[in-house]
C-alpha cells in the first residue's frame, strides 16, 4: 500500500491507539505477573523497588538525548522500534523462563533496556500527533492517551489474575508478545507525516550533544513555558510527596486492613478511567490553561487534602476518586497546550526535556516522603506530641495522623501554586502571548500586562 493511501490524519490515530491500547495492557499484565515471581523468588519489596529504578532512570538521564534521536529521524520508525525492543526483552525473559534459567538480576537488565527505548516512544508519540490531528482535537486525543493508562491500571491486574493460574507466567507472556506484534502492525498500517523544517529547527542544528541541551534552552527563552512547566515541577513535587504515603497512612489508621486499602485503590483507579473518558469527549476547555491550573487546584483542594482530612472509608473513596479524575484533565490540557506551540520539527528535543524534568523531581518526592514521615510528622503528631495540640483538631492524633497532615499541606501547596500561577501573566495568558507554531494566535485578543 503506498503512502498516499495509507489511513492518517485522526483516523491513523485511532489505528494507533487501538495498537497502543493493546499492547499497554499486554505489557501490563506481564509486569503483573513478573511482580509476584519476584517477590516469590526472593521474598523482598526491595527487588520489586529495584526494577522499577532500573525502568526509570534511563528514562531520566537519556530523555534529551531521546528527544534529539527523534526529530532527527521517522517518528513512526522510531515508535515501532520502541515497541519492538519492548517485545524483545519479553521475548528474552519467555526463554529465559521456559528454560529454567530466569533470575532476578535479568529483570533489572530487560528493565533498562526497556525502559531506554521507552523514552523514545512519548516524544515520538506526541510529536506524531501533533502533525496528524489539527489543534482542536489535541485536548481530546490526549485524553484518549490518558484513558489507555488509566484503564489498564484496572483491567491487567483483573485479566492477568484470572489467566495466571489457568497459562501460567509465561502464557502472560505471549499474550504480550502477540499484543505488541499488533502495536507495530497498526504502526505499518498507516500514515504519519513528517515535519517540516521550522525557523527554529533550523537554530537547533547541531551536533548530538548540542541538540540534546536545546530543549533547555527554549524552554527557559519562552517565559511562557517555563512557567507552566514550574507549575508542573510543583504540583508532581507535592502530589507524588503527599500519595506517597496514602498506602501507610490508610494502613496505619485502619490497623492495616487490606480491603479498605484496596478499596480505596480502586476509586482512584476508577476516577482515572472516567477522567480519561471525560476528556477524550470533552477534549477539555477552551482556554487549556485553565484545564493545568483549575485541574491543579482542584486535585490539591477535592484530592490531596480531602484524603489527608479524611478519617473514614467514604471520604477517602471520595479524594481518591477526585484525585485521579483530575489527573487526566491537567496532563491533556497541559500536552495540548505544549503540542500547540512549540514547532513539530524541535518537539522531540523540548518535549525529552520536560519528561526528564517531571521523572527527576518523582525520585526526590519520594526519597523525602519516608523520612519527613516517620522522623518529623509522625512522633509530632502522637498524644502529646509536638503538633498534636495544633493540629489534632484537623487530623486527629496516633498513628497515621502525620502522615495525613502531610498530605493537607501538600494539598494546600498544590492549591497555591496554582492561585500562583494564575496571578502570573506569562502564565495564565501563556496561548495569548506565545503564537501557535503556525504563526496563528488561537486567541486574537491579548490583554493588557498586568
Amino acid at each position: 500500500m503506498s503512502e498516499q493511501k495509507r489511513p492518517s490524519g485522526m483516523r491513523a490515530f485511532w489505528i494507533i491507539w487501538a495498537g497502543q491500547v493493546i499492547s499497554l495492557l499486554g505489557t501490563s499484565m506481564t509486569n503483573f505477573g513478573l511482580t509476584i515471581w519476584a517477590y516469590e523468588q526472593t521474598g523482598e519489596a526491595t527487588s520489586l523497588a529495584l526494577i522499577g529504578f532500573f525502568f526509570v532512570t534511563p528514562m531520566v538521564i537519556l530523555s534529551p538525548t531521546a528527544g534529539a534521536i527523534v526529530d532527527r529521524s521517522n517518528r513512526k520508525l522510531m515508535m515501532m522500534v520502541s515497541d519492538l525492543a519492548a517485545g524483545l526483552t519479553t521475548i528474552l525473559q519467555l526463554a529465559l523462563l521456559v528454560t529454567g534459567n530466569l533470575e532476578i538480576w535479568h529483570l533489572y537488565i530487560t528493565a533498562a533496556v526497556a525502559g531506554t527505548f521507552q523514552t523514545f516512544q512519548w516524544p515520538a508519540f506526541s510529536a506524531a500527533m501533533t502533525l496528524m490531528l489539527p489543534k482542536e482535537q489535541y485536548g481530546r486525543a490526549n485524553g484518549l492517551l490518558e484513558l489507555a493508562n488509566a484503564a489498564s491500571g484496572i483491567f491487567a491486574p483483573l485479566l492477568a489474575g484470572a489467566l495466571l493460574g489457568i497459562i501460567g507466567l509465561a502464557g502472560l507472556m505471549v499474550i504480550d508478545i502477540v499484543t505488541f506484534s499488533l502495536a507495530i502492525g497498526a504502526l505499518l498500517f498507516v500514515f504519519i507525516p513528517q515535519p517540516e523544517r521550522s525557523e527554529a529547527g533550523r537554530k537547533a542544528e547541531a551536533n548530538l550533544w548540542q541538540e540534546s541541551l536545546y530543549g533547555f534552552r527554549h524552554i527557559i527563552q519562552r517565559p511562557s513555558l517555563l512557567g507552566l512547566q514550574l507549575v508542573f515541577m510543583g504540583g508532581n513535587l507535592f502530589a507524588t510527596l503527599g500519595f506517597t504515603l496514602m498506602a501507610p497512612m490508610i494502613l496505619a489508621r485502619t490497623g492495616n486492613n487490606e480491603l479498605i486499602f484496596g478499596s480505596v485503590n480502586s476509586a482512584g483507579a476508577i476516577g482515572g478511567v472516567v477522567g480519561g473518558l471525560a476528556m477524550s469527549a470533552w477534549g477539555g476547555p477552551k482556554r487549556r490553561v485553565l484545564g493545568v491550573l483549575g485541574g491543579w487546584l482542584l486535585f490539591g483542594l477535592l484530592g490531596e487534602t480531602l484524603l489527608g482530612l479524611g478519617q473514614s472509608l467514604p471520604i477517602w473513596l471520595v479524594a481518591s476518586f477526585a484525585g485521579a479524575f483530575f489527573g487526566p484533565i491537567i496532563n491533556a490540557s497541559n500536552q495540548a497546550i505544549w503540542q500547540a506551540k512549540v514547532e513539530p520539527d524541535v518537539q522531540g528535543r523540548v518535549f525529552g526535556v520536560r519528561r526528564m524534568i517531571a521523572w527527576a523531581i518523582s525520585p526526590l518526592a519520594r526519597l523525602m516522603a519516608g523520612p519527613l514521615a516517620d522522623k518529623v510528622f509522625e512522633p509530632a503528631m502522637q498524644t502529646g506530641g509536638s503538633m498534636a495540640s495544633t493540629f489534632g483538631w484537623l487530623v486527629g492524633t496516633g498513628d497515621g495522623a502525620g502522615m495525613s497532615l502531610i498530605l493537607v499541606l501538600c494539598g494546600l501547596a498544590v492549591a497555591l501554586l496554582a492561585f500562583v500561577g494564575y496571578a502570573v501573566r506569562v502564565v495564565r495568558d501563556a496561548e495569548d502571548i506565545l503564537p501557535d507554531f503556525d504563526g496563528v494566535p488561537e486567541y486574537s485578543a491579548v490583554p493588557a500586562a498586568t
